[in-house]
């Protein structure tokens, strides 16, 4: 309201928040009884973003056991803040978006002839909309605001999506969760091989907290009670999954008029509505000096992974899975495996060159070129008008040697060698991602089919069969399409 007077901002933590060149000022960190005297809150702008009381409520589903209460959920101090005020709503999304205060938009709003000032207008019709859908699809939000050193406002809107939403979301993307153990190892054929010859292996690593493997199946609600640890809400969906659901929802809602294409986050952050949209990494990647405290998934991939000193050692790639999902994991798995299998191909190489260092003096062509050549002069190579001139052919004797170095009987054999070491790479590698697609449960994945744009199906009059892929798709009719 325009004369209510605003709380006092008192900061004890401070750390600087900046992006893209830009500093949005100090946030408090202190995570304190009193945080939510900390910092100014102005509760008609947070009504205007769709934000409420109601908000926070949990909307049941009656196919889903609602949970006990998690009052006593463990975290480590390095990870308060990534949940909410109150310790137990763990933060998936966050919104980003600037702002003058209310006092300095009265006066700045008495005349609306100017084109920034309406297009804040637009901007600000949209993210109420936007919020209020985020809000009407069940999605809970608390707001945090700092003041930049030029006198703006940052809202920091955090999205927390509730068990109830979790499960709905989890059924309708066809996401899968875990039915039993896997127990079965995944070695390494080099490890397997230094193992059974009784050599140290310098490769291998004790990484903790290794996660647990699982057979899994296609989530249900009705069949809730027979996942794994569906009995603990806070841990049962992984944070890449509660990541992709609360993507999935915010990149799906309307802001304005969803015939024009007005849906989704990322078209906001591109038009300027949100500073920036996104997800928060699992606390502080720093690791504590005496590990008294259990470490925490990004902390186990910084200092077991995400290291110079580890470029020899095994990956984690359990711990990768976990963390980033299967696609990112089964990447870095067929990184290292390539990075690995050249090393035979370097040796082999390394080999081959040297041996034409070796017998370099005893090429024939390149002596003669160097020894004789002095006495034999060359035509120009070009008209004499434009600056070229008679030149020795023992000019050339050093571009000779080199060029024997990549062109001797040697090299013929490395052609032969590499052929052969590219089939039974590409052999194995179909053994290596068929082993861990089996470990991972992924046997039967298929890749999912690209899904259109939000805002390419909003605008599509009808839908129409594909008719190479045989799915139903949005479609526009010839005449509207752009050749």
């Amino acid at each position: 309201m325009p004369g209510q007077s605003k709380k006092d901002v008192h900061f004890k933590q401070m750390f600087e928040l900046k992006s893209a060149g830009k500093t949005y000022g100090s946030m408090d960190t202190s995570y304190d009884s009193s945080r939510q005297n900390t910092l100014s809150q102005d509760h008609e702008e947070w009504e205007s973003y769709g934000v409420s009381q109601s908000s926070t409520e949990s909307r049941a589903d009656p196919h889903i056991p609602q949970p006990e209460s998690t009052h006593n959920t463990y975290y480590s101090r390095s990870d308060k803040l990534t949940y909410f005020r109150d310790g137990r709503r763990k933060i998936d999304y966050v919104l980003v978006c600037e702002y003058s205060p209310l006092g300095s938009r009265s006066m700045s709003s008495s005349s609306h002839s100017s084109n920034s000032e309406k297009k804040q207008v637009k901007y600000e019709n949209w993210r109420t909309t936007f919020m209020n859908n985020l809000v009407r699809a069940g999605l809970h939000m608390e707001k945090e605001v700092i003041q930049t050193v030029n006198k703006k406002c940052v809202n920091f809107t955090k999205i927390h999506a509730p068990w109830p939403l979790l499960c709905q979301h989890a059924e309708e993307l066809n996401m899968r969760a875990p039915l039993q153990a896997n127990v079965s190892p995944v070695l390494n054929w080099s490890e397997k091989l230094l193992k059974s010859l009784r050599i140290p292996n310098v490769m291998a690593q004790n990484v903790p907290n290794k996660p647990p493997d699982y057979f899994t199946g296609p989530f249900k609600r009705s069949k809730i009670h027979k996942y794994v640890g569906s009995d603990n809400p806070d841990t049962f969906f992984s944070n890449a999954e509660r990541i992709r659901i609360v993507y999935e929802i915010v990149s799906t809602a309307v802001y304005g008029e969803k015939k024009k294409g007005e849906v989704g986050v990322d078209r906001l952050v591109e038009e300027g509505v949100f500073l920036s949209a996104f997800p928060l990494h699992d606390g502080s990647y720093h690791v504590p000096k005496d590990y008294s405290e259990s470490l925490n998934p990004r902390q186990v991939l910084y200092e077991y992974w995400a290291r110079w000193g580890r470029w020899y050692k095994y990956q984690p790639l359990s711990h990768i899975r976990e963390y980033f999902g299967e696609k990112i994991a089964i990447y870095f798995a067929w990184l290292g495996f390539y990075t690995g299998w050249l090393l035979p191909a370097a040796i082999v190489g390394l080999l081959v060159f040297l041996y034409g260092v070796a017998t370099m003096n005893t090429n024939r062509v390149a002596h003669e070129i160097c020894t004789i050549g002095e006495s034999i002069t060359m035509c120009p190579l070009c008209d004499k008008e434009l600056g070229c001139g008679y030149w020795k052919l023992s000019d050339i004797c050093g571009y000779a040697k080199i060029s024997y170095l990549f062109d001797h009987p040697g090299t013929v054999f490395y052609a032969v060698f590499v052929s052969f070491w590219a089939v039974t790479f590409l052999e194995y590698w179909k053994r290596k991602s068929a082993s861990l697609a089996h470990y991972w449960d992924v046997m039967g994945f298929k890749d999912e089919m690209e899904r259109p744009r939000p805002e390419f199906a909003a605008r599509a009059p009808f839908q129409k069969i594909n008719p190479v892929t045989g799915v139903n798709e949005p479609s526009f009719p010839k005449s509207l399409r752009k050749t």
